[in-house]
């Protein structure tokens, strides 16, 4: 199949097939006339390789995944690989250090709105009492 069928096939954009070719996530081969042609196996490969992606992982550590097996299926696989088993535990870690970070930013966030909403308050009222003392005299 050629690129625009294997995009099609797996929702991939030509542009993102190409990039994972160029970081040697996917190996097409070639016609004669230099058409990229792929098969099954790539379809599965982008579908495994878009997992990944979408947990985080960087081309980086994805490449190292998919050398553990040949042909290594995140769908539809009981095969234990050590590199992938790693790779997840570092993004997890990575993701709750993240959502520690963000959630001291949310509390600090929360508090500075509580401040700056009292202290509008504050002047909306001494305004208010200012403008009826001046309309008292």
């Amino acid at each position: 199949m050629k690129i625009g069928q294997l995009s099609k096939a797996t929702g991939a954009s030509t542009r993102s097939i190409r990039y994972y070719e160029k970081k040697n996530l996917l190996t097409a081969k070639r016609m004669d006339n230099d058409y990229r042609e792929f098969d099954e196996s790539d379809v599965k490969r982008i579908k495994t390789i878009q997992i990944y992606l979408d947990v985080g992982l960087s081309t980086r550590e994805i490449n190292g995944i998919l050398n553990c097996h040949e042909n290594y299926d995140a769908y539809d696989s009981d095969d234990f690989c050590e590199e992938l088993l790693g790779a997840y535990e570092e993004k997890h870690a990575e993701i709750v250090q993240q959502i520690q970070t963000l959630t001291v930013a949310q509390q600090k966030l929360e508090q500075r709105i509580k401040q700056m909403r009292l202290r509008r308050t504050l002047i909306g009222t001494v305004s208010s009492s200012a403008e009826q003392s001046n309309q008292s005299s």
